[in-house]
């Protein structure tokens, strides 16, 4: 490359030496410590007192994937325990696009109306190749997490079966004892999967939409049979009568499922989330099944169901956890994996191989 301010014919000619290149990282930053971690004595204090920062930093601690903070976190926890148990746990679910979050918004602010406290708690999907998650289901929720008797949390599902984040259910022992006497847990989509909710709710809320699909579609999916109530949602305008025709697809479909256990009729309503149009009558028909399995000593039977399969949930995340930890069995892992991919070896006799290790070692 020539430069001809360097030419003799231009000798009179300056030339600014120019910007250096700036630093990468700002030299006026002033880092600040992490603050530390604080004793379990005093997170549990802060959670039952209703402090939200204290809340969120155990929440944190219960998402964590480190050894020592889940030791940590299960002491919490069990703290926490006697705390919770107060509150109505409603799960609420749908096709993508049905309008979850705009209807938990205006959900939100009828509970609120009356009073008490109310935790959001947000899965969203995490990337199959990054494994990270948006997280950006609070920004539709835009009038309910400006109140301060609300708590959203969105946590990513990192790849946990059935759409909800597989701490979900310690999470909302943690907002129980922090005064939230009303749980949301917003899933990822619907789907065959997604029925893991129903173990962690009292009341299971399926969003529809009209147009998607006769009622057949619905049948095909094992999330119907859960449903303690359907809605379908965007019944405004000119949708209102294609809204009504799926009202009645929905109903005519839910006469083919066998009755619940609790008893309860699912009932199928409309209403539109933008317009806020019917969310007193969606708010009516969950009173009356609170009311209605409570007097039929439905209500604390299945809260036992849950706690039972929950037992049987952790045990199986630790066994699987201890399992794939072992650096023994890790190493044994890479190198039965080569053989596998080298056909010297069947996918079968190698975890054989590696199970009866696993399990005659001392």
């Amino acid at each position: 490359m020539t430069h001809p301010e360097n030419d003799e014919k231009y000798v009179g000619l300056t030339v600014n030496s120019g910007v250096a290149q700036p630093p990468s990282v700002n030299p006026y930053l002033k880092r600040h410590r992490r603050k530390p971690l604080p004793s379990v004595g005093e997170m549990v204090d802060g959670i039952v007192k209703g402090d939200v920062t204290m809340l969120s930093r155990a929440v944190t601690l219960v998402e964590s994937i480190q050894p020592d903070h889940y030791a940590l976190a299960q002491e919490v926890i069990e703290k926490c325990l006697p705390h919770s148990g107060n509150s109505r746990r409603i799960g609420i679910t749908g096709v993508p696009g049905a309008g979850k979050s705009t209807s938990i918004d205006v959900f939100g602010l009828h509970v609120l109306r009356d009073g008490g406290k109310l935790a959001v708690l947000a899965i969203d999907p995490s990337s199959e190749r990054t494994r990270g998650s948006i997280l950006g289901d609070k920004t539709r929720m835009e009038k309910l997490s400006q109140h301060p008797g609300a708590f959203i949390r969105p946590s990513p599902s990192a790849g946990s079966l059935g759409g909800v984040a597989r701490k979900t259910r310690e999470t909302i022992v943690l907002c129980e004892a922090a005064g939230y006497n009303n749980i949301f847990v917003e899933t990822v989509g619907v789907g065959q999967s997604e029925t893991a909710v129903h173990s962690m709710v009292d009341f299971f809320l399926l969003i529809q939409l009209a147009g998607t699909g006769d009622e057949l579609q619905g049948i095909k999916r094992g999330i119907m049979e859960m449903a303690d109530g359907i809605v379908i949602n965007k019944a405004d305008g000119d949708n209102i009568g294609p809204a009504q025709l799926a009202q009645a697809q929905f109903k005519s479909a839910l006469h083919l499922f066998p009755p619940a256990e609790s008893g309860w009729a699912p009932e199928v309503l409309t209403y539109s989330g933008y317009y806020e149009l019917g969310i007193a009558e969606v708010w009516d028909m969950i009173d009356r099944y609170f009311a209605f399995v409570k007097d039929n000593g439905y209500f604390e039977r299945k809260r036992m169901q849950q706690a039972r399969y929950w037992m049987y949930e952790t045990i199986d995340n630790r066994l699987r956890s201890h399992f794939y930890n072992d650096p023994e069995i890790a190493a044994m892992l890479a190198d039965r994996e080569r053989l596998v991919l080298s056909n010297r070896q069947s996918s079968f006799t190698a975890a054989r191989d590696i199970l009866d290790y696993y399990f005659t070692r001392k």
